[in-house]
């Protein structure tokens, strides 16, 4: 593949990526969650099921401590999560998503699956598979994270 080539590629694959977050937050505050960031819906992949501290969120959206705790006091004021004391440690504060959190959750689901609708009108269900199987083939394996 030309330099040329794969700058297309690269190209098309950013704003693919960059088109899919607008439209799903788009489904997300459409759905009336109001105050929501896409930062908010990276936050949210690593809240669930569980929790985490906020070092852990931290090391997954690639961010401060710092930055991870004004998260969530952002996340928390809206209340879209809550702090809890940590089952294993008594110093930590496990940050776990509330019933709103979850509603934006399955409202970001629906958007998603509204996003990609009219790519799979376009390529065709096979086709759109196929995609999906080859992206996954070529993915890194760590968190979805934003571009900061």
């Amino acid at each position: 593949m030309r330099n040329s080539e794969a700058l297309a590629l690269t190209a098309a694959l950013l704003a693919a990526a960059g088109e899919l977050t607008q439209r799903i937050h788009d489904g997300v505050v459409a759905r009336g969650f109001e105050g929501i960031r896409p930062a908010h819906g990276f936050a949210f992949t690593r809240l669930a099921p569980d929790g985490a501290t906020a070092t852990e969120l931290a090391a997954h959206l690639g961010v401060t401590k710092q930055a991870a705790s004004q998260l969530v006091d952002d996340l928390v004021r809206r209340g879209y999560a809550e702090r809890c004391p940590h089952p294993d440690d008594a110093r930590a504060r496990l940050v776990v998503m509330t019933e709103l959190g979850w509603a934006c959750t399955r409202a970001a689901e629906e958007a998603a699956a509204d996003a990609v609708r009219p790519w799979v009108e376009l390529l065709g269900e096979r086709e759109a598979l196929a995609l999906r199987e080859r992206l996954l083939a070529i993915a890194p394996g760590g968190p979805v994270r934003p571009t900061w």
